[in-house]
């Protein structure tokens, strides 16, 4: 049977006519500059400092300034975005719109994102990726992200280009699919999987991503979480790159996302451009996402400002849960078979 076209698939989906023009055109807008990314990464083979940082004192690299640039020029054609903020411009700034777009005014959004997560891994080659959320409203400051953030997209750039896509729209069918990317947009773009859904017990290979493995060192709690992990033969599969670790997971049906924190090792993962789309995607997918410091949803925490940081645990629910015990946060678990 051949792939479902991408298009066909996404005008099939019943959204309210409340968010026509996220259907319509943000999310196809989105889609499309993720498939320019791939194709400008492939044709960018020196990866090299920008001489710039942004406002979080993190070194730019060229490629975080393009993938910037190109996911903006997409936001300019959606007048419905009227804010959106990124990581390498943390400040909800209005949207400067193309002349010719049409504005909505019973939609606005804002759109947050991380361009290029896992820069500092891709001189080698390895896969990277990009992180959005979309938001309902004008801001996601001190907005409830499980009621608010409406949409969220990881695209994946390696040896091909994809993307997952969810949708959580009160009332409403959740979306969550994955799509096969080409560099001319949506053109040919192919439904990979119509639903995206991690596995319930029992699981063939069960599999773990121990990021900041380093805190291990000063955190008993996580080095005896990781041995047992090994001693129960999960699978090691970490690459260094959030996105790629986090969709092996969604591609395998199986995974557990480790990142915890610690007095030594301070949290990175920033949660409005990184940890609430991620979370959304993951629990679209059937699984969960919580924060490792007090064993809440990472989506039932709102913040207040563009620069606040957590750790991050996420994947199947059982899994989670037996990370929840040993973090000390939850009642005792054995590992799932």
């Amino acid at each position: 049977m051949p792939p479902a076209d991408f298009q066909t698939f996404w005008q099939s989906q019943p959204l309210p006519s409340s968010h026509q023009v996220l259907h319509q055109s943000i999310v196809p807008s989105l889609l499309t500059s993720i498939s320019k990314i791939g194709a400008s990464l492939r044709q960018s083979h020196h990866v090299s400092s920008a001489g710039t940082a942004n406002p979080f004192g993190d070194d730019q690299l060229n490629v975080d300034v393009l993938a910037e640039s190109i996911i903006r020029a997409s936001l300019a054609e959606c007048p419905s975005v009227v804010t959106a903020s990124s990581e390498e411009d943390p400040v909800e700034r209005p949207v400067q719109h193309q002349p010719e777009s049409e504005s909505n005014l019973a939609e606005k959004y804002t759109v947050t994102f991380d361009p290029l997560d896992g820069s500092s891994i891709i001189a080698p080659n390895w896969s990277v990726g990009t992180i959005i959320g979309i938001w309902q409203g004008e801001s996601a400051l001190s907005q409830l992200p499980s009621k608010k953030q409406i949409a969220a997209i990881l695209g994946v750039y390696g040896p091909r280009t994809t993307a997952v896509v969810a949708v959580r729209i009160p009332d409403s069918q959740t979306i969550c699919v994955e799509v096969g990317l080409s560099d001319s947009g949506l053109h040919d773009c192919q439904v990979i999987r119509e639903l995206v859904r991690l596995a319930s017990p029992p699981f063939g290979t069960r599999y773990f991503a121990p990021a900041n493995l380093r805190a291990a060192a000063d955190d008993e709690k996580y080095m005896k979480l990781v041995t047992y992990l090994i001693q129960s033969k999960y699978t090691l599969r970490y690459s260094g790159g959030l996105v790629p670790d986090v969709v092996h997971a969604l591609v395998k049906g199986h995974g557990v996302y480790l990142s915890p924190v610690t007095v030594q090792s301070k949290a990175k993962l920033r949660k409005l451009f990184e940890l609430f789309p991620i979370a959304l995607i993951v629990e679209c997918s059937g699984g969960k996402a919580i924060d490792p410091l007090n064993g809440k949803d990472i989506l039932d925490q709102p913040v207040a400002d563009c620069d606040e940081r957590g750790g991050l645990v996420c994947g199947n629910s059982d899994d989670v849960e037996l990370a929840k015990y040993h973090f000390g946060l939850g009642q005792h678990q054995e590992a799932p078979n």
